[in-house]
């Protein structure tokens, strides 16, 4: 029997824990066990990458190119790998060239072994300056096609086989080291599966890879089939991480591909060892898991086609204004932005391209409120759409639109002028090593705030701190107490009665003064996010339409304008705040 091993990417350490517990594993919880894993035999070990970077220096207080060094120095033996969003790179908006090459590079020097690289559009365009970095630093390039439908199954008038061949094709010939299809949804069926993977094994001399979510619960049948049609590394992640919106389980794969051609020659008793430790320490995280369903699939997804993590953004979006109830007409909205957008797949940035313009027509009126990622994505900054843009969406979208009403077809990385100076700059005094710069570049308000944190310039607020297995301990006792009816309130003591003291009589307190925003007209923000700045000061002159501020909402910018002309009179927040829907931000006399 001619042997002809499958390989496993294991993704637990990104992709697992991002899909299950929000990206909260910390690198405290990673350090004991990646020596472990290191001698498992993973083809790689995806790491890093995707919201790995955004969250730690956000919530957690942790610095991503810290973990990588950590984690290259604990398991040196296993190519370690990221996800890379093209010239979105780890962000949610397309970096200029410049940007790019640096972060490539660092991450590169830093720790990376294998960068799989993706669009959200699949535009090659997008692959090539990181590509160049890439092959620059010597390391493998993993080119991705974004999987998407706009059917129950692979076909149709854009995402049909011939689609996904000529996109291979193409990045086979642009000097891909393999191929990903990137299933973000777990869309694609068991024999689906097989005729992409057949089709591409025939056409390529790469190595494919495939990668589907366990989400819609297909994805461990499609392996099955993409295996027999010759794929060569599929992901999974260990079992305590896998399942639900996380990936197909390791172990099971392993036990079923023993003593045929694809044995993978990967230990369960290690694998068990693995998993084990994971479950130790899983405790610490569970305020983050899902607990609202009993289901492990999600079959919803075999028919509005929406990935996990973009449900789960706006169940949490809606949930913060007040309108869950509203998220059936959230799902009927999407598929009809989806259409006037071009039909992008829904991928990191689409996704909330997409989302968040779809749960903005839902609660404030079709196309009313616009963010800057939904202007700048029709202007032709994310690169092509699979299919046109509906030419009377864009007259709206684009109407006032700073860089101009056409859309541009260039390369977009060629139309934004160079950043890494101002970053430098910006940074100056702080910024101790090319990683902290990017990280600025990368998130200008959330990347400073956390720079300060880092170097004691600012204390961290206390929900940036980890949570230990004495803190879960304690929860369960007092849960555990409380359920055997042991708790009680404590009451106060009583007051010694005192003798009735006679009442002085005062006049009434003056009224509070008038607020400001009885004298002009409020800019209100439209649902909960963080100020990423004002355009406007107190005593500027503005117009009707003027952009007031920019709030970051669902990870997109969104501009708030004026509602009249006049002054601005007061502005009620600043910079870096967060703002609750209705809040006044500003107004307008």
């Amino acid at each position: 029997m001619d042997k002809n091993p499958l390989k496993i990417t294991d993704v637990t350490l990104r992709d697992g824990h991002q899909s299950l517990l929000a990206t909260r594993m910390r690198t405290e919880d990673m350090v004991p066990i990646a020596p472990d894993m290191d001698k498992a035999g993973f083809y790689s070990m995806e790491v890093w990458g995707g919201a790995t970077f955004d969250v730690p220096t956000r919530f957690l207080n942790e610095d991503p190119w810290q973990r990588l060094r950590t984690l290259k120095k604990l398991a040196p033996n296993t190519p370690l790998q990221m996800l890379l969003r093209g010239q979105n790179l780890v962000g949610y908006r397309h970096y200029a060239d410049d940007v790019v090459e640096a972060f490539v590079e660092h991450a590169a020097r830093t720790g990376i072994d294998i960068f799989r690289v993706f669009d959200a559009l699949n535009d090659e365009r997008n692959f090539q300056t990181a590509m160049k970095a890439i092959k620059k630093a010597g390391k493998h390039a993993q080119l991705s096609i974004c999987y998407s439908l706009t059917e129950r199954k692979m076909g149709g008038p854009v995402f049909n086989l011939d689609y996904y061949l000529q996109k291979a094709r193409i990045f086979q010939e642009m000097g891909a080291d393999s191929l990903c299809i990137k299933d973000m949804a777990g869309l694609i069926s068991p024999d689906d599966a097989y005729t992409l993977i057949k089709a591409l094994k025939q056409e390529l001399k790469i190595p494919i890879n495939l990668h589907s979510h366990y989400t819609s619960g297909m994805a461990p049948m499609s392996f099955i089939k993409a295996i027999e049609a010759g794929v060569d590394i599929i992901d999974a992640a260990l079992a305590p991480f896998a399942l639900r919106t996380s990936h197909p389980a390791i172990e099971p794969i392993v036990v079923a591909l023993q003593d045929t051609e694809r044995d993978t020659g990967i230990e369960l008793k290690q694998l068990l060892k693995l998993g084990q430790y994971f479950e130790s320490i899983a405790p610490k995280y569970r305020d983050f898991k899902a607990t609202n369903k009993m289901s492990v699939i999600d079959t919803g997804v075999l028919m509005h086609q929406v990935p996990g993590g973009m449900i789960s953004n706006l169940v949490s979006q809606l949930k913060e204004a007040n309108a869950l109830d509203r998220i059936d007409e959230v799902y009927e909205e999407l598929p009809k932005v989806r259409k006037e957008l071009g039909y992008p797949p829904l991928v990191t940035p689409t996704s909330q391209i997409v989302g968040i313009q779809a749960v903005q027509n839902v609660l404030f009126g079709r196309y009313k409120v616009i963010s800057a990622q939904v202007k700048d994505y029709v202007y032709g900054l994310y690169g092509q759409p699979p299919a046109e843009v509906d030419p009377e969406i864009q007259k709206i979208v684009l109407k006032g639109y700073d860089r101009g009403e056409t859309p541009i077809t260039a390369r977009p990385g060629d139309v934004l002028e160079p950043e890494m100076e101002a970053a430098f700059k910006a940074t100056e005094g702080i910024a101790k090593d090319i990683g902290d710069v990017l990280t600025y570049a990368l998130y200008p308000t959330t990347g400073m705030r956390f720079l300060k944190w880092k170097y004691g310039l600012e204390e961290a607020p206390p929900e940036t701190k980890a949570k230990t297995m004495e803190d879960i301990k304690r929860e369960d006792e007092i849960v555990a107490k409380a359920k055997a009816g042991l708790l009680a309130e404590k009451q106060p003591a009583a007051e010694p009665v005192k003798a009735a003291e006679p009442v002085e009589t005062k006049a009434a307190p003056p009224p509070p003064p008038v607020e400001a925003e009885s004298e002009g007209a409020t800019v209100l923000a439209p649902m909960p996010g963080l100020i990423i700045r004002f355009e406007v000061k107190v005593g500027d002159k503005v117009k009707v339409g003027d952009n007031i501020a920019v709030l970051e909402a669902m990870k997109m910018a969104i501009d708030l304008p004026s509602p009249v002309d006049g002054t601005v009179k007061a502005i009620k927040f600043k910079d870096g705040d967060n703002v609750a829907r209705d809040d006044v931000l500003a107004v307008i006399a």
